[in-house]
């Protein structure tokens, strides 16, 4: 356990960690966003569908609540600009304040050393890195979720009702962009049942609770008219609570390994040790704030399946514990080897579609998406048909790239219920009986046989080789595939 000294030591080293951190924050983030207006890779398709969402402004969305959707409308309508590059903009700078809202829990907790180290770290850590050049709700979530942290620390001290209600707001605004953000309740619960400094007393928890509850109260209302849209999906999602669950290790195992690419392998070793680090409440409280993701998210992938980038609400409260327990030269090598991962991602943007492997680029699953799009409209001015098909990633281009072809964009009609946005907002009307011009990988059967294709397409990057052609059939013979 720390010593009295040590910890009046912390208490007096709060202040001066500020400028280095801006310093160092400032000038990667600056690095990004230059290196952002080379990146040669298209819109990957959730991008362009957050893009799409900011074009119909709405309290909630088919599969995400909708701050990521009214931050990029803002965004490229004060740069007049659709551009891929600042669709992405946000992502490089709000990382860049989560650093520094980190480095500022870093100072309240363990004083200036892990404030700047904390804001370092952070800005340089793999995920941020790919964040900063894909924007992604974990990006949006990010600084709100490390806000709320940071208030609820200072009430915790102050137990001021103005910091409980800031720590209230930024945790909803978090759970606006991502629902991943509910986390913070049992991580909060937990922390303040081992640590002192995460108490933050009834008064104060009522305070925060309804703030958080005003603040998402729109997204709430938004699915409950609306069939709880988005809560189904994120179900689907947790593939075992509608299909079973089977014990799946092999999908566990694959999901702890990539956490040591997500957070970085030196700082994870340090987060796994900081869990263990029992005896300091500091650290007790912060692990506590980290680890029901990893849990949650863990288990998920037993059950079923995950994705890397699940549990990366672990990694706030994570960032700072796992660079309490680094110390000197462990520091310097948590930071270069990140910084090498930090520094090889944007460049491989730029570089695009270079360098390759097996004569295909290493990145192809961002490129080709924009070139089959133009291709795609091309053929539809020619034939004057609206465009029609049931492929999401092909959807979701042909609105970005076609957002002022004039061509008209068809999704399925829903079966039972949407699988996607598209076939929610898009779908084929009912009335509508004229020809449409098919993209699809198999040629649509009408009766007579497949179908001659009118066009087969030049795909390249992450289309290439798959077999897409262009049909051209009446709207009857999709209906009866269907």
């Amino acid at each position: 356990m720390p010593s009295v000294n040590a910890k009046l030591e912390r208490r007096v080293d709060r202040d001066g960690w500020l400028v280095p951190a801006l310093i160092v924050v400032a000038a990667v983030t600056a690095l990004r966003l230059v290196l952002l207006a080379f990146n040669k890779t298209d819109l990957f398709v959730d991008e362009a569908q957050y893009w799409l969402w900011g074009q119909h402004l709405d309290f909630g969305y088919y599969s995400k609540p909708p701050l990521i959707g009214w931050l990029l409308r803002a965004v490229t309508d004060l740069a007049g600009s659709d551009a891929p590059s600042w669709v992405r903009m946000p992502g490089a700078v709000l990382h860049g304040i989560t650093a520094l809202v980190l480095g500022a829990l870093g100072a309240r907790i363990a004083g200036r050393s892990v404030a700047i180290w904390s804001a370092a770290i952070y800005v340089t850590l793999p995920f941020v890195a790919v964040g900063s050049v894909l924007i992604s709700t974990d990006t949006v979530m990010a600084p709100f979720y490390a806000l709320s942290l940071l208030f609820l620390h200072r009430t915790g001290e102050s137990r001021r009702w103005s910091d409980a209600l800031a720590a209230g707001v930024a945790a909803g605004l978090a759970f606006m962009a991502k629902y991943a953000a509910i986390y913070l309740i049992p991580g909060l619960a937990l922390a303040a049942l081992v640590a002192p400094a995460w108490r933050i007393g009834w008064r104060n928890m009522v305070i925060a609770a309804l703030a958080f509850g005003l603040v998402i109260a729109p997204n709430v209302v938004w699915n409950l008219n609306n069939g709880l849209t988005t809560v189904s999906h994120t179900m689907d999602n947790v593939g075992w609570v509608r299909e079973g669950a089977a014990l799946n290790f092999g999908s566990m195992a694959e999901f702890v390994a990539s956490q040591f690419a997500v957070f970085g392998p030196v700082t994870m070793v340090a987060l796994l040790i900081g869990y263990a680090g029992w005896g300091d409440p500091d650290k007790r409280g912060l692990a506590m704030l980290s680890v029901p993701p990893l849990v949650a998210v863990t288990i998920e992938a037993l059950l079923d399946r995950a994705y890397a980038n699940w549990a990366v609400a672990a990694y706030f409260a994570g960032t700072v514990l796992a660079v309490i327990v680094l110390r000197g030269i462990w520091r310097w090598i948590a930071i270069v080897i990140n910084g090498l991962i930090a520094l090889s991602i944007p460049l491989l943007t730029v570089l695009a579609p270079y360098p390759q492997k097996d004569g295909a680029p290493l990145l192809k699953r961002w490129l080709g998406q924009a070139d089959l799009s133009r291709q795609i409209l091309t053929l539809a001015k020619a034939t004057d048909v609206p465009v029609y098909t049931g492929n999401r990633a092909i959807l979701a281009d042909l609105f970005y790239t076609g957002q002022d072809a004039g061509v008209t964009v068809y999704a399925p009609k829903p079966v039972v219920r949407a699988d996607s946005y598209y076939e929610q907002m898009w779908p084929l009307p009912q009335d509508y009986y004229g020809r449409l011009l098919v993209i699809a990988n198999s040629a649509p059967d009408c009766g007579s046989g497949p179908v001659t294709p009118e066009a087969q397409l030049d795909a390249t990057g992450t289309w290439a080789g798959k077999g897409y052609a262009a049909y051209l059939v009446e709207a009857r013979c999709v209906r009866s595939e269907n």
